[in-house]
């Protein structure tokens, strides 16, 4: 998901992550090679961690899941419940088809700014992988 130019204010807009996941390079139609990409870190290196914190019968949700196969690999190592959330209604039409076979996971185009979707202590874990990043960038640039 590489550079290009770039305005920060552009993270908290879903046409602009709709765009980048429509992309072939991106994972969108047309794209080759599978096209997910995990910000970071894999889950091969946080599972230590998260299997330490996070029992697997845990209600988790996963902010900005973009293509990430985090959620997937969780599911694959016995963790029963994942709520995945991104801005961009593109990446989550693509990641429902993707994992139409894993009732675990649920996949839902929300706006992290805007969480009152879900009721208070709906969730055991939250995990953000690059969220807070995005976020941050693009309210100092507001």
């Amino acid at each position: 998901m590489g550079g290009g130019n770039c305005n920060p204010k552009d993270f908290g807009a879903a046409a602009y992550w709709d765009a980048r996941y429509s992309s072939p390079s991106t994972g969108g139609k047309g794209g080759g090679g599978g096209g997910f990409f995990d910000w970071y870190q894999s889950y091969s290196a946080l599972r230590p961690l998260l299997r330490a914190c996070v029992p697997t019968s845990s209600q988790v949700l996963m902010l900005g899941c973009g293509n990430s196969l985090l959620s997937e690999d969780m599911v694959k190592d016995g963790y029963q419940n994942i709520v995945n959330i991104d801005i961009s209604s593109v990446v989550i039409e693509q990641m429902k088809e993707k994992h139409t076979d894993i009732a675990q996971l649920t996949y839902m185009q929300l706006d992290v700014r805007d969480m009152s979707f879900f009721g208070d202590g709906s969730f055991d874990c939250i995990i953000d992988k690059g969220i807070s990043l995005k976020l941050h960038i693009f309210l100092e640039s507001t």
